[in-house]
């Protein structure tokens, strides 16, 4: 495993934009819920740090990570945020179920990045057990909540700059 030495939420925070005047809608799935809720809280805390308004953060949850794609399409269409952050966990079962619904997940995600005008970060953790499902919400591999608000704020600012009128070719 790639991250097995490493805490993959260790980022520097001096090349991160600020986060003010940002709104970001975070989607999360109940199923496993003390996962998404650590994912979360990792989330909400990095955008705050980060100079993001607690009223700028909507957040809405879903009944599991398959209903991701559909709360954070109707969140696209009437709310219009910055960013949309998806977060949540399939933990590998004894049926070949969770192949189904990452692959599912992952594709309407990729697709929803092609044509909307907003970034929609992909949180789902794709795990075999639990353990592992820890050791990214929090333990020793970071929060992948936390990524993904840096993963936010990353590509609102790419956005920023790609608008601009000259480019620093």
């Amino acid at each position: 495993m790639a991250s097995a030495e490493k805490n993959l939420s260790d980022y520097q925070t001096d090349r991160i934009a600020a986060a003010s005047n940002m709104t970001f809608a975070i989607v999360v799935s109940d199923y496993n819920r003390q996962i998404g809720e650590a994912l979360l809280e990792g989330c909400r805390q990095t955008l705050m740090e980060r100079g993001a308004a607690k009223d700028s953060i909507g957040i809405f949850h879903v009944p599991g990570a398959f209903e991701l794609v559909a709360g954070a399409a109707w969140v696209a269409r009437k709310l219009s945020p910055d960013a949309i952050i998806t977060l949540g966990c399939v933990i590998k079962g004894e049926t070949s179920h969770d192949h189904y619904i990452n692959q599912a997940v992952s594709t309407a995600i990729a697709k929803m990045n092609s044509e909307l005008d907003i970034p929609v970060i992909f949180g789902l953790l794709t795990v075999n057990n639990k353990a592992q499902a820890l050791e990214r919400a929090g333990g020793a591999h970071g929060n992948k909540g936390v990524e993904c608000a840096v993963a936010a704020i990353q590509m609102l600012a790419l956005k920023k700059e790609i608008n601009k009128d000259i480019l620093p070719l």
